[in-house]
């Protein structure tokens, strides 16, 4: 079994839904966990969550969006933990606009949480990373954008495809100082945000996965646990994908007898 025993993991979007689920199981293996995030109450409940069952976590207020706000979460993350070995880079947004409609604002407003957040995050922890032995990066990106598309989403799909342009030059150049980054590549996942959906379009979107059921957040958190795990250390600027084998049918028609 993983032991992370001895190192930090830091969670962004950690207050809810996959990033929550991660902060979860990396303190369920032992790791000192720092969730971040931009909802305080959320957050604090979530890292409290942890301290009861038995973790280590600490909650630390931040806008991925600013990089003076993250600069500021790695210093409380480095004088609470001494350091950080995994950096899950995980908070997004996916608003709803169609082309005809979407606004420059909306535009930049999911750019800015996504994908400049996502930078902005590996900036500020990166001094942190460089003195570490085991450092590890995992961004959580998206089947939609790198592989499949749906209408109301560009501007998502487009920043989830920019992060693996990303990842894979910065694996090039983070490889000198041995840290690996990957991405993982989630499906429709049941979390808080799948809540209003209702019944019978929750049934449609399981209709087209060969499974037929959505996944949990704790599917995609056991693949971050992988990448951040010793086995993984010589994987560096690869994706997987977490979907129940949803990108897999060439149409319905594959799964109709199923």
């Amino acid at each position: 079994m993983m032991n992370f025993s001895g190192r930090v993991a830091v969670i962004t979007g950690a207050s809810k839904g996959i990033g929550k689920a991660m902060a979860q199981q990396f303190a369920a293996h032992s790791a000192r966990v720092a969730l971040l995030d931009i909802d305080a109450a959320a957050g604090n409940a979530a890292a409290q969550a942890i301290r009861e069952r038995g973790g280590e976590a600490i909650f630390v207020q931040a806008d991925v969006g600013n990089l003076t706000s993250l600069e500021s979460a790695a210093t409380q993350v480095q004088n609470a933990f001494g350091g950080v070995d995994i950096l899950c880079c995980n908070a997004g947004i996916y608003p709803q606009a169609f082309l005809e409609t979407m606004t420059e604002t909306d535009w930049d407003t999911v750019h800015r949480v996504n994908l400049k957040g996502m930078f902005f995050t590996i900036k500020a922890f990166l001094p942190s990373l460089k003195q570490s032995a085991h450092g590890r990066i995992i961004l959580t990106s998206s089947i939609t954008g790198p592989i499949t598309g749906f209408p109301g989403w560009a501007h998502y799909g487009a920043t989830k495809a920019g992060m693996l342009g990303f990842m894979r030059s910065a694996a090039i150049e983070l490889a000198k100082y041995g840290i690996t980054i990957n991405a993982l590549l989630p499906g429709n996942i049941a979390t808080e945000g799948l809540g209003e959906i209702g019944e019978e379009y929750r049934r449609k979107m399981e209709a087209v996965i060969p499974f037929k059921r959505l996944g949990k957040p704790e599917d995609v958190a056991y693949a971050a646990l992988f990448f951040a795990s010793d086995e993984a250390s010589y994987i560096t600027g690869q994706t997987l994908i977490v979907d129940g084998g949803q990108v897999l049918p060439e149409s319905s028609l594959a799964l109709e007898d199923l």
